[in-house]
């Protein structure tokens, strides 16, 4: 395979099932867990029972599946046609478990389907605001992203968090095998087995955990073989301050999905998104989580773990993600598949995602250095990274605020960097050297008009 002319690399090229079949699935095998985790720490946290659990599970992978389609082929004014795999957003964890503990999951649902809505209409008008999301501010918010990620990725890579055996020998050896198995495939093999990397790698580490006993085929046995995900099974309660909480974690996922599209079109592509791309993601951003709503799952969101994949391959093809989609409407319909995913030990996955999130921090630092790094542009990623992962990284430091502003930001420092990003970038004033190249740009249009 002559990698340059491989239509795997092109935006809209149709590749053979034989490589697009391997690499839709490394799409799965990165975001799987990660798509029904959210789901199963807000299902536990309100004592939800296992038919309950369950249900919300395939639910999940059935509309990860649908608006992974919707974000690739697009449907009227939803959808990027982009390579953009969704899925339940970590984001929400923290607000969810807080309303659900007060209003119920009913309550969950219903702030869910209304503050969807709202971003439905950011969507719509952000080609409008755009200009208050430059690269020092995507690029900042793409680089907290990655950072963002990393501990869950080495969470996973010690065996995954509440794991008995958490931080074993054997969990971080096979973290360990794992991300060699990457490394190796990546840099010293050509063709599929350097683009499929992580697929290989996720396999290896699947092999080598059965007979470590991390494995337990038998869960499968006593699985219905078909099973099809019904809507609408827990109904809706709405609550303004449940609302409110969910509405700025909605805008805080669509400025997060613009860093995604601003950093798959970056790194896979080689150009900055356009205003049609980027309306079309953050309202089927929404969109999908109306979806979501409706079936009982969660907000969904571009997945930072599937855009930094993109960035380690380069593969952006949207054929080769609307594959992995159909395999995750396979997983919802047919329980036992998906269950075999799903049993993917979490130090296997953990030794694939420490590598591709700080990937994603990498595509912030390109985006970010993209326009030059002077005093002004250096301050704004200072201060909210300094003070936006500062504040994710000493949990209950918002502890005496009152409740909303836990609610808000006490979890999600993705929220602050957001913000201060977009508020500095606004207030700051231009350096001379920016003001002048503006100038001399107007004069030279003035000049040739």
């Amino acid at each position: 395979m002559n990698e340059k002319n491989s239509v795997i690399y092109q935006l809209n090229g149709r590749p053979k099932l034989k490589e697009a079949i391997p690499l839709g699935l490394q799409h799965v095998l990165a975001m799987f867990v990660g798509n029904v985790t959210p789901l199963i720490i807000i299902s536990g946290a309100l004592g939800l029972s296992l038919d309950d659990k369950t249900i919300l599970v395939q639910c999940a992978m059935l509309v990860s599946g649908l608006v992974t389609l919707v974000q690739c082929y697009k449907i009227g004014p939803f959808g990027a046609k982009l390579p953009i795999v969704m899925g339940t957003s970590f984001g929400f964890v923290s607000v969810a478990t807080a309303v659900g503990a007060k209003y119920g999951y009913e309550g969950v649902l219903g702030a869910c389907l209304a503050g969807s809505l709202i971003e439905i209409v950011f969507g719509t008008y952000i080609s409008k605001i755009r200009k208050f999301f430059p690269p020092v501010v995507t690029g900042t918010v793409v680089l907290a992203i990655g950072i963002s990620l990393l501990p869950t990725g080495i969470n996973y890579f010690a065996g995954g968090i509440g794991a008995s055996d958490f931080g074993s020998l054997s969990n971080l050896l096979l973290g360990s095998i794992v991300l060699v198995t990457v490394l190796f495939c990546k840099q010293y093999t050509k063709g599929i087995t350097s683009i499929a990397s992580i697929l290989i790698g996720l396999i290896v580490g699947y092999i080598v955990a059965i007979p470590m006993g991390k494995i337990d085929f038998s869960q499968i046995s006593n699985m219905a073989l078909i099973s099809i995900p019904m809507p609408l099974q827990f109904g809706f309660e709405f609550h303004i301050d449940a609302i409110f909480a969910f509405v700025c974690m909605f805008i805080v996922s669509g400025v997060e999905t613009v860093g995604d599209i601003t950093a798959i079109t970056h790194s896979g592509v080689g150009r900055d998104a356009t205003d049609e791309e980027i309306s079309g993601g953050v309202m089927a951003d929404g969109f999908g989580s109306v979806i979501a709503a409706l079936f009982n799952s969660m907000p969904t969101t571009s997945f930072g773990q599937n855009v930094g994949l993109i960035a380690m391959t380069k593969v952006i093809n949207r054929n080769v993600v609307g594959i992995g989609a159909g395999f995750l409407i396979l997983a919802a319909i047919f329980p036992k598949f998906g269950a075999l995913i799903s049993l993917m030990p979490a130090s296997v996955l953990g030794g694939a995602s420490v590598m591709m999130f700080a990937m994603i921090a990498v595509s912030g630092i390109k985006l970010i250095t993209s326009e030059p790094l002077n005093n002004r542009n250096s301050t704004i990623v200072a201060v909210a990274l300094g003070l936006g992962v500062g504040l994710t990284l000493v949990p209950g430091v918002l502890s005496q605020m009152p409740e909303p502003i836990q609610l808000i930001f006490g979890d999600s420092g993705l929220i602050v960097v957001a913000i201060i990003a977009i508020f500095l970038n606004m207030v700051l004033p231009k350096e001379e050297s920016e003001v002048k190249n503006k100038i001399e740009v107007g004069n030279s249009s003035t000049q040739a008009s």
